[in-house]
């Protein structure tokens, strides 16, 4: 059997994963017969452990260049099924999803033929573009705070105003050139 056809027998879970570096795709290969566990993080390679007596278990590793930590829990549901979850920082994928959009905001543009995903991480006001940590600069204006930063040729300013309610917090902007992004749902 070839190695592609192996790999596509063996391979039981594959899991998107929305981090402020982008976007990773994580799959898992488990070869009950075989005792093999295979991560792969964005197509390459990253873990791989062969004769694995117990087919149940965890196996951890890091993800994009945050080193964010996952893990893959392996648990034997019935017979020879078994279930995989994928955890990021201790949490389901879903649970951290979920909070992720309380504590980040994103934006999906085009920028000079680029498609670019700008990534605010509110609880330090680091910006990321395409996987790169952006410079920049804040400044106080008169309804709250302004962070600066350039893409290519284009000036950016991410806004910060109190939304006068409580339970909205603050709205963060992204403004490119002067004209406002939509922020997109990930």
């Amino acid at each position: 059997m070839s190695a592609d056809r192996e790999r596509e027998r063996d391979r039981v879970g594959v899991w998107e994963v929305a981090l402020s570096d982008g976007v990773h795709t994580v799959e898992f290969e488990h070869g009950t017969t075989t005792g093999k566990r295979v991560v792969y993080v964005d197509g390459k390679e990253i873990l791989r452990r062969d004769w694995m007596f117990k087919l149940v278990g965890k196996e951890s590793f890091n993800v994009g260049s945050t080193n964010t930590k996952a893990s893959i829990n392996i648990e034997a549901v019935s017979g020879f099924a078994y279930q995989y979850t994928l955890e990021i920082n201790g949490r389901s994928l879903k649970t951290y999803m979920e909070n992720r959009s309380k504590v980040t905001s994103t934006w999906l543009l085009n920028l000079d033929g680029v498609d670019c995903r700008v990534v605010l991480e509110k609880d330090t006001m680091d910006i990321w573009c395409n996987g790169q940590k952006m410079e920049t600069a804040g400044e106080f204006v008169d309804d709250g705070t302004e962070t600066h930063f350039t893409l290519g040729d284009h000036d950016c300013c991410i806004r910060a105003v109190s939304s006068g309610r409580r339970r909205e917090g603050i709205i963060h902007t992204l403004m490119v050139d002067a004209t406002q992004i939509a922020e997109a749902a990930e």
